[in-house]
Protein backbone atom coordinates (compact mmCIF):
# COMPACT_ATOMS: atom_id res chain seq x y z
CA UNK A 1 0.00 0.00 0.00
CA UNK A 2 1.20 3.51 -0.77
CA UNK A 3 2.43 5.66 2.43
CA UNK A 4 0.71 8.87 3.14
CA UNK A 5 -3.37 6.69 2.59
CA UNK A 6 -4.52 6.59 6.13
CA UNK A 7 -7.43 8.97 5.98
CA UNK A 8 -7.90 7.65 2.18
CA UNK A 9 -8.04 4.21 2.51
CA UNK A 10 -10.01 4.49 6.00
CA UNK A 11 -12.66 6.60 4.00
CA UNK A 12 -12.76 3.97 1.10
CA UNK A 13 -13.31 1.01 3.89
CA UNK A 14 -16.37 3.35 5.17
CA UNK A 15 -17.76 3.56 1.75
CA UNK A 16 -17.00 -0.11 1.24
CA UNK A 17 -18.69 -1.47 4.51
CA UNK A 18 -21.62 1.00 4.23
CA UNK A 19 -22.04 -0.58 0.46
CA UNK A 20 -21.83 -4.46 1.55
CA UNK A 21 -24.35 -3.53 4.58
CA UNK A 22 -26.62 -2.09 1.67
CA UNK A 23 -26.57 -4.91 -0.53
CA UNK A 24 -27.02 -7.38 2.54
CA UNK A 25 -29.77 -5.56 4.15
CA UNK A 26 -30.99 -3.19 1.67
CA UNK A 27 -33.82 -5.55 -0.36
CA UNK A 28 -35.83 -5.61 2.99
CA UNK A 29 -36.18 -2.17 3.04
CA UNK A 30 -37.92 -2.30 -0.72
CA UNK A 31 -38.03 1.16 -2.59
CA UNK A 32 -36.83 3.27 1.07
CA UNK A 33 -33.65 0.86 0.69
CA UNK A 34 -31.45 4.04 -0.37
CA UNK A 35 -33.32 6.37 2.47
CA UNK A 36 -32.78 4.14 5.02
CA UNK A 37 -29.04 4.00 4.59
CA UNK A 38 -29.04 7.63 4.23
CA UNK A 39 -29.41 8.94 0.96
CA UNK A 40 -30.27 12.83 0.46
CA UNK A 41 -33.80 13.78 -0.14
CA UNK A 42 -34.37 17.26 -0.36
CA UNK A 43 -38.06 17.15 1.10
CA UNK A 44 -36.92 15.36 3.96
CA UNK A 45 -33.85 17.72 4.38
CA UNK A 46 -36.19 20.73 4.69
CA UNK A 47 -38.49 18.51 7.39
CA UNK A 48 -35.66 18.52 9.32
CA UNK A 49 -33.87 15.30 8.18
CA UNK A 50 -30.33 17.62 7.71
CA UNK A 51 -28.18 14.60 8.65
CA UNK A 52 -28.79 13.44 5.15
CA UNK A 53 -26.51 15.88 3.65
CA UNK A 54 -24.00 14.12 5.27
CA UNK A 55 -24.76 10.37 5.18
CA UNK A 56 -25.47 10.73 1.57
CA UNK A 57 -21.40 10.96 0.58
CA UNK A 58 -21.26 7.45 2.32
CA UNK A 59 -24.03 6.11 0.02
CA UNK A 60 -23.34 4.69 -3.81
CA UNK A 61 -25.95 3.50 -6.17
CA UNK A 62 -24.44 0.33 -7.22
CA UNK A 63 -21.17 -1.67 -8.21
CA UNK A 64 -20.40 0.79 -11.30
CA UNK A 65 -20.80 3.83 -9.00
CA UNK A 66 -19.02 2.81 -5.99
CA UNK A 67 -16.22 1.38 -8.26
CA UNK A 68 -15.35 4.36 -10.44
CA UNK A 69 -15.65 7.31 -6.72
CA UNK A 70 -13.33 4.82 -4.82
CA UNK A 71 -10.72 4.32 -7.77
CA UNK A 72 -10.78 8.20 -7.63
CA UNK A 73 -10.68 8.35 -4.07
CA UNK A 74 -7.86 5.94 -4.41
CA UNK A 75 -5.72 8.26 -7.16
CA UNK A 76 -6.67 11.77 -6.12
CA UNK A 77 -6.81 10.82 -1.81
CA UNK A 78 -3.05 9.59 -2.13
CA UNK A 79 -2.22 12.89 -3.62
CA UNK A 80 -3.43 15.33 -1.23
CA UNK A 81 -2.64 13.71 1.90
CA UNK A 82 1.11 13.95 0.22
CA UNK A 83 0.69 17.88 -0.38
CA UNK A 84 -1.53 19.16 2.51
CA UNK A 85 -1.10 16.46 4.85
CA UNK A 86 -3.86 13.78 6.52
CA UNK A 87 -5.96 15.83 8.77
CA UNK A 88 -5.91 18.57 6.12
CA UNK A 89 -7.04 15.82 3.26
CA UNK A 90 -9.94 15.14 5.61
CA UNK A 91 -11.05 18.63 5.65
CA UNK A 92 -11.30 19.68 2.22
CA UNK A 93 -12.81 15.86 1.44
CA UNK A 94 -16.11 16.57 4.36
CA UNK A 95 -16.04 20.35 3.64
CA UNK A 96 -16.25 20.04 -0.03
CA UNK A 97 -18.69 17.11 0.17
CA UNK A 98 -21.00 18.48 2.50
CA UNK A 99 -20.82 21.85 -0.19
CA UNK A 100 -22.19 19.48 -2.94
CA UNK A 101 -24.86 18.28 -1.22
CA UNK A 102 -25.91 22.11 -0.04
CA UNK A 103 -26.04 22.50 -3.19
CA UNK A 104 -28.20 19.55 -4.31
CA UNK A 105 -30.46 20.35 -1.78
CA UNK A 106 -31.13 23.55 -4.08
CA UNK A 107 -30.45 22.65 -7.72
CA UNK A 108 -31.93 18.71 -7.60
CA UNK A 109 -34.50 19.35 -4.58
CA UNK A 110 -36.53 16.54 -5.73
CA UNK A 111 -34.33 14.51 -6.52
CA UNK A 112 -32.70 11.24 -4.57
CA UNK A 113 -29.21 11.69 -4.49
CA UNK A 114 -25.95 9.58 -3.13
CA UNK A 115 -22.05 9.26 -3.71
CA UNK A 116 -19.01 10.54 -2.47
CA UNK A 117 -18.17 12.63 -6.12
CA UNK A 118 -18.70 16.10 -4.58
CA UNK A 119 -16.01 15.22 -2.00
CA UNK A 120 -13.76 13.66 -4.89
CA UNK A 121 -14.38 16.48 -7.08
CA UNK A 122 -13.17 18.79 -4.31
CA UNK A 123 -10.06 17.05 -3.87
CA UNK A 124 -9.61 17.09 -7.61
CA UNK A 125 -10.04 21.09 -6.93
CA UNK A 126 -7.95 21.40 -4.33
CA UNK A 127 -5.39 19.36 -6.14
CA UNK A 128 -5.76 21.38 -9.47
CA UNK A 129 -5.37 24.96 -7.76
CA UNK A 130 -2.30 23.83 -5.89
CA UNK A 131 -0.30 23.92 -9.17
CA UNK A 132 -0.53 28.02 -9.25
CA UNK A 133 0.93 28.14 -5.54
CA UNK A 134 4.40 29.51 -5.46
CA UNK A 135 5.40 26.97 -3.19
CA UNK A 136 4.50 24.22 -4.96
CA UNK A 137 7.27 21.77 -6.33
CA UNK A 138 7.86 22.25 -10.28
CA UNK A 139 7.07 18.12 -10.63
CA UNK A 140 3.47 18.87 -8.89
CA UNK A 141 2.50 21.56 -10.82
CA UNK A 142 2.32 19.38 -13.85
CA UNK A 143 0.97 16.75 -12.13
CA UNK A 144 -1.98 19.11 -10.90
CA UNK A 145 -2.37 20.29 -14.14
CA UNK A 146 -3.12 16.57 -15.30
CA UNK A 147 -6.25 16.63 -13.40
CA UNK A 148 -7.74 19.43 -15.78
CA UNK A 149 -9.10 16.94 -17.99
CA UNK A 150 -10.51 14.99 -16.12
CA UNK A 151 -12.83 18.02 -14.36
CA UNK A 152 -13.51 19.35 -17.75
CA UNK A 153 -14.59 16.21 -19.02
CA UNK A 154 -17.09 15.40 -15.95
CA UNK A 155 -18.64 18.28 -15.92
CA UNK A 156 -19.94 18.51 -19.28
CA UNK A 157 -20.66 15.04 -19.56
CA UNK A 158 -23.32 15.42 -16.49
CA UNK A 159 -24.90 18.15 -18.51
CA UNK A 160 -26.35 15.76 -21.35
CA UNK A 161 -29.30 14.90 -21.37
CA UNK A 162 -30.02 11.32 -19.62
CA UNK A 163 -26.58 11.59 -18.36
CA UNK A 164 -28.87 10.97 -14.35
CA UNK A 165 -25.59 12.63 -13.20
CA UNK A 166 -25.64 15.11 -9.95
CA UNK A 167 -23.70 18.05 -11.76
CA UNK A 168 -24.54 20.64 -8.35
CA UNK A 169 -22.63 18.27 -6.41
CA UNK A 170 -19.77 18.14 -8.78
CA UNK A 171 -19.73 21.51 -9.21
CA UNK A 172 -20.61 22.41 -5.88
CA UNK A 173 -17.74 20.24 -4.58
CA UNK A 174 -15.20 21.49 -6.82
CA UNK A 175 -15.78 25.06 -6.31
CA UNK A 176 -15.52 24.41 -2.21
CA UNK A 177 -12.19 22.49 -3.28
CA UNK A 178 -10.66 25.12 -5.37
CA UNK A 179 -11.85 27.36 -2.91
CA UNK A 180 -10.08 25.79 0.30
CA UNK A 181 -6.74 24.55 -2.10
CA UNK A 182 -6.41 28.12 -2.68
CA UNK A 183 -6.24 29.25 1.17
CA UNK A 184 -5.19 25.41 3.19
CA UNK A 185 -1.42 26.02 3.52
CA UNK A 186 0.19 22.67 1.76
CA UNK A 187 2.61 20.75 3.96
CA UNK A 188 2.12 19.02 7.13
CA UNK A 189 3.01 15.48 6.25
CA UNK A 190 6.34 16.33 7.75
CA UNK A 191 5.74 16.80 11.40
CA UNK A 192 3.31 13.95 11.77
CA UNK A 193 2.21 12.50 15.12
CA UNK A 194 0.13 9.53 15.88
CA UNK A 195 -3.49 10.52 17.25
CA UNK A 196 -2.95 9.07 20.84
CA UNK A 197 -0.10 11.22 21.10
CA UNK A 198 -1.96 14.17 19.16
CA UNK A 199 -4.35 14.34 22.07
CA UNK A 200 -1.59 13.88 24.49
CA UNK A 201 -0.31 16.87 23.35
CA UNK A 202 -3.49 18.90 23.07
CA UNK A 203 -3.97 18.69 26.42
CA UNK A 204 -0.45 19.49 27.70
CA UNK A 205 -0.30 23.28 28.60
CA UNK A 206 3.25 24.10 27.38
CA UNK A 207 1.92 22.72 24.13
CA UNK A 208 0.00 25.98 22.88
CA UNK A 209 2.66 28.20 24.17
CA UNK A 210 5.78 26.85 23.85
CA UNK A 211 7.87 27.88 20.53
CA UNK A 212 9.28 24.55 20.24
CA UNK A 213 5.82 22.95 19.42
CA UNK A 214 4.60 25.90 17.00
CA UNK A 215 4.66 23.51 14.01
CA UNK A 216 2.50 20.33 15.88
CA UNK A 217 0.38 23.33 17.07
CA UNK A 218 -0.75 23.94 13.66
CA UNK A 219 -1.21 20.29 13.31
CA UNK A 220 -3.09 19.68 15.68
CA UNK A 221 -5.76 22.63 14.98
CA UNK A 222 -6.48 21.19 11.54
CA UNK A 223 -6.42 17.58 13.21
CA UNK A 224 -9.08 19.25 15.58
CA UNK A 225 -10.57 20.71 12.73
CA UNK A 226 -10.68 17.27 10.95
CA UNK A 227 -12.41 15.46 13.99
CA UNK A 228 -15.14 17.50 14.59
CA UNK A 229 -16.36 16.71 10.89
CA UNK A 230 -15.64 12.97 12.03
CA UNK A 231 -18.52 13.46 15.04
CA UNK A 232 -20.27 15.78 12.87
CA UNK A 233 -20.94 12.32 10.33
CA UNK A 234 -21.27 9.99 13.20
CA UNK A 235 -23.76 12.09 15.34
CA UNK A 236 -25.49 12.79 11.33
CA UNK A 237 -25.73 8.35 11.18
CA UNK A 238 -26.67 8.01 14.86
CA UNK A 239 -30.09 10.16 13.73
CA UNK A 240 -29.98 8.06 10.84
CA UNK A 241 -30.50 5.19 12.97
CA UNK A 242 -33.32 6.74 14.80
CA UNK A 243 -35.25 8.04 12.27
CA UNK A 244 -35.39 4.44 10.56
CA UNK A 245 -36.07 2.87 13.94
CA UNK A 246 -39.31 5.46 14.38
CA UNK A 247 -40.25 5.08 10.71
CA UNK A 248 -40.13 1.18 10.51
CA UNK A 249 -41.61 0.91 14.14
CA UNK A 250 -44.90 2.67 13.06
Amino acid sequence: MRRNMKITVSLIIVNIVLYLAMLLFGNRFGPYKYLVFGAQYGPLVSQGQWFRIVTALFVHGGILHIAFNMYALYQLGYIIEMVYGEWKMLVIYFASGIAGNIATQIFYYNSLSVGASGAIFGLAGALFITGYKEETAHYMKSLAMGVLPMILINVIYGFIPGSHINNAAHIGGLAAGLLLGKVIPAGGYSYYVSIPDMIKKIFKKDFWTSPWHQYQRKEAIWFLISMAFVVLAIVSFVYLIVFDVIMFSR
